[in-house]
């Protein structure tokens, strides 16, 4: 039986500046950038058109949110018309006053939203007081069909939850993709970073060994108040072998192609979902339970 086309995919890893504006004309360029290089599906890191705003508690930051559609979503459906690709962008939803979201939002090559997913975990960290901007996702975890497949789309601290790729998964997401804003904060020590960020590689190739698919993360780098974004945007592949990794302090595109039949292969030699045991589980569904 012939292989179907590969699918060449880009993940942009950009550093974003205090001007919004500026920041979504960098990453229309460096979308341009990956469409003429043949991308089909192209990827940007999470929250990408601002600062980490997070990093503190300010009420004027709300005034970066908008409506979906908006402004933002405008520019990006141009940019998906024109290059035809499949985008996958993050945006900080206003959905009225006082009720935001931290919010994905896909465009099809004919510049129409395909879909959305909002951030269903929230964190509430030193540095990352994401409760305080975003309420809690309420679209589920749904996969969202685009023409170049099945996309499980979460968003950055979803990344460490087995049970949100698994449902992705048992959804018929073929491919799942983590927008991302995440590093060190400023003073803690080398060999405490260097496990954080294996531990944040190591968890996401986890999710594509136990579902037998692609995992594509795309995080910012770069500077910004108190953090040290680590980059490493990475494309891991259905064995949890990354076949593609970004540097960690250079704005880069990251190319790789996916040959999306692998999952199909990878779960017929381990067949993961088959040896579930679906009468087994009950509990998941709560928050602790005592033995």
């Amino acid at each position: 039986m012939a292989r179907s086309p590969a699918l060449p995919v880009a993940l942009i890893q950009m550093s974003c500046v205090a001007d919004p504006a500026r920041n979504v004309q960098t990453a229309l360029s460096h979308v341009a950038q990956a469409a003429r290089g043949g991308a089909k599906l192209v990827c940007l890191p999470e929250l990408f058109r601002s600062l980490y705003f997070c990093q503190k508690q300010d009420y004027k930051c709300f005034q970066l949110a908008e409506p979906i559609p908006g402004p933002t979503t405008q520019l990006l459906s141009a940019a998906a018309k024109k290059h035809k690709i499949t985008l996958v962008s993050s945006l900080f939803e206003k959905r009225t006053g006082g009720l935001y979201h931290n919010t994905a939002v896909v465009f099809g090559p004919n510049g129409k939203i395909l879909g959305t997913y909002r951030k269903m975990h929230i964190p509430d960290d030193p540095g990352f007081n994401e409760k305080f901007y975003f309420t809690p996702g309420d679209t589920g975890f749904q996969p969202i069909d685009t023409p170049v497949g099945r996309l499980g789309i979460l968003v950055c601290w979803d990344q460490w939850y087995p049970e949100a790729a698994r449902l992705m998964a048992l959804r018929g997401a073929q491919i799942l993709i983590y927008p991302t804003a995440i590093g060190w904060a400023r003073g803690e020590k080398k060999d405490v970073c260097q496990t954080q960020r294996n531990a944040w590689q190591t968890i996401q190739r986890s999710h594509a060994i136990a579902n037998g698919l692609f995992v594509l993360s795309i995080n910012r780098t770069g500077r910004e108040n108190n953090l040290d974004f680590w980059g490493t945007s990475f494309v891991s592949n259905p064995m949890g072998h990354v076949v593609a990794e970004a540097s960690a302090h250079r704005a880069e595109i990251v190319r790789a192609s996916l040959q999306l039949s692998e999952t199909t292969t990878t779960r017929q030699h381990w067949p993961f979902l088959r040896d579930r045991r679906v009468d087994a589980y009950t509990g998941l569904d709560q928050r602790f339970l005592r033995t």
